[in-house]
């Protein structure tokens, strides 16, 4: 039988990352061969996945990785079972060690079946489902190219990328700030110019059942009722319905008794505030009409082109 030495065992532990005793455990069934100990790891890895298979793993770590020269970002989600095991330090570095790899890769696919100090990556995570003892899996994997790319990562729960338009000075403030923009708020597209009309008007015909159904029970209760939108999107906000706004606040004034000569400085507002209420769509989905963040007085449209910037794309990540 071959000796096995402290030194054999770290070499191990270092490599794959499990427990000294299992490391140990694996080079006497091996006989000191190391590959062959790698193997036997591996082997109880793919048991304990096998077992744990139908385990759900949303806890985790989300992490964004971008190359040299700002023009291209990974995103992936490293997935476990547990909070406990989602927070190890351990854990997080192996998901960066995944994400700085990944940049070399377009697809899912093509990353699983990468190389990864010997085994593909798919291999790796199947290798580290029986160290850690947790379902361990890809949830994520996104790729982005642009002239600038940056990102922000959210306690590595999120994770976000913003393609600009070009390196300008400040394209890595501005980029941040999208980026943060975009993992705070969820945005799935970028204006809502992207809708189609028949899922505009799918998602008007949901939304107003909703409310109204809400508004039976607030009056059953004797609630305020919500406001039944006409409208949820710029989209359907035409010169014509926004002439028709601005007629009927201007009845609404005459009737309220104000002086015809202010109307001019009240009438802004109230059709902002018009648009507002009848843009829901766009705020929750489109994130070039969503409010800016860290000044909701203007829109994430303004702040860019204020910076002289263009948003061409963006990606974004989360557990669960």
């Amino acid at each position: 039988m071959a000796k096995i030495t402290a030194a054999d065992v770290k070499k191990l532990r270092d490599a794959t990352g499990a427990g000294m005793m299992d490391c140990k455990n694996a080079l006497v069934e091996a006989d000191g061969n190391y590959d062959e100990a790698v193997s036997v790891l591996r082997k109880k890895g793919q048991k304990v996945a096998d077992k744990r298979a139908d385990r759900e793993s949303n806890e985790g770590a989300a992490t964004a990785k971008i190359n040299d020269t700002n023009t291209e970002g990974v995103l992936i989600v490293l997935a476990c079972e547990t909070d406990f095991v989602g927070k190890n330090d351990d854990f997080i570095a192996l998901a960066r060690q995944f994400a700085d790899l990944a940049l070399g890769y377009d697809d899912k696919e093509s990353f699983l079946n990468a190389d990864f100090d010997g085994m593909t990556v798919a291999e790796k995570l199947i290798e580290q489902t029986g160290v850690i003892g947790e379902k361990v899996q890809l949830n994520d994997f996104k790729k982005l190219s642009a002239p600038y790319v940056g990102s922000y990562i959210h306690g590595n729960k999120i994770a976000a990328l913003v393609g600009l338009n070009a390196p300008l000075d400040n394209a890595a403030e501005v980029s941040k700030d999208i980026a943060m923009q975009v993992a705070s708020m969820g945005a799935t597209t970028l204006s809502y110019k992207d809708f189609d009309a028949e899922f505009i008007a799918s998602e008007t015909e949901a939304r107003i059942a909703v409310i109204e159904k809400d508004n039976i029970e607030r009056g059953r209760l004797g609630k305020h009722l919500i406001n039944v939108p006409t409208y949820i999107s710029r989209a359907q906000l035409t010169d014509e319905v926004i002439e028709a706004a601005k007629v009927s606040i201007q009845e609404e004034l005459k009737a309220e008794g104000k002086p015809e000569q202010i109307w001019d400085k009240i009438l802004p507002g109230k059709l902002e505030r018009f648009i507002s209420d009848n843009t829901t769509l766009d705020q929750e989905k489109c994130l070039l009409d969503q409010n800016f963040i860290k000044d909701e007085k203007q829109s994430v449209a303004n702040y860019v082109a204020a910076s002289g910037n263009e948003v061409v794309s963006f990606a974004r990540v989360t557990l669960g």
